[in-house]
């Protein structure tokens, strides 16, 4: 079974430095049908204009992965961390007890990404912070894990039964993709368009995926994709 979400049914704010889409209840944005899906509980489409972003502000017992799509993020938190995450990078950040952090874009040009929110396994984790180039390690039509419980693949550390893969394709190349009994999938498109067992999806759009044993994701052009892997 796949179930569509469409980049225009999502909620969204303009706040002038900040134009953002929320795929998942979010801040003041709020649907009861679309809270989460399993331990995925924020997928927050953002664009930062240039000087701008987000002032020191707490989180806690979330998993935080921010994918930058293009442009630059400043981070800085309580923990001493402080680095800029370009293009083809990732950052986790792990709340757990509690932590402080900020997000800035330094550049003199827009920064678009994506910031995920993932449940952790239990509450009260000890702070945690990692930082990747995936550049270099992804290739065409094929799947990069990009996140993984365990860190397999020199992937980022995520404290939850999950495996977050990237993909890109290239037009007319598609991807298979076996889902477990008793897991589910999430595909959101970054960038593209893709077809799911007929169902289509362009850049924003995500759909969630359960009772599938094996799915092909298919490229119309050139595409980019993010597969989450859930319990």
């Amino acid at each position: 079974m796949i179930t569509l979400r469409k980049s225009e049914e999502r909620g969204r704010a303009d706040h002038g430095w900040l134009k953002t889409y929320h795929t998942f209840s979010f801040s003041s944005y709020f649907d009861p049908k679309h809270t989460k899906f399993r331990s995925l509980r924020v997928i927050n489409e953002d664009w930062i204009k240039s000087g701008k972003g987000f002032g020191t502000h707490p989180h806690e017992n979330m998993e935080i992965i921010t994918y930058i799509i293009e442009g630059q993020l400043e981070h800085k938190d309580s923990m001493g961390n402080g680095s800029v995450i370009r293009k083809g990078e990732l950052q986790r950040m792990t709340a757990g007890s509690g932590i402080t952090h900020s997000e800035f874009n330094p550049s003199t040009e827009e920064t678009h990404l994506l910031q995920i929110w993932i449940s952790p396994e239990r509450a009260g984790l000890k702070p945690s912070y990692e930082q990747r180039d995936f550049t270099d390690l992804r290739q065409p039509n094929q799947l990069t894990v990009l996140a993984s419980q365990c860190g397999k693949n020199d992937s980022l550390t995520v404290h939850q039964d999950m495996l977050l893969h990237g993909g890109l394709l290239e037009a007319g190349r598609q991807i298979e993709y076996p889902i477990p009994v008793d897991r589910h999938a999430w595909i959101q498109v970054v960038k593209g368009a893709v077809v799911i067992k007929g169902t289509d999806l362009e850049a924003g759009d995500g759909c969630a995926i359960a009772e599938e044993k094996l799915i092909t994701i298919a490229a119309d052009e050139a595409s980019e994709f993010l597969l989450f892997d859930l319990a």
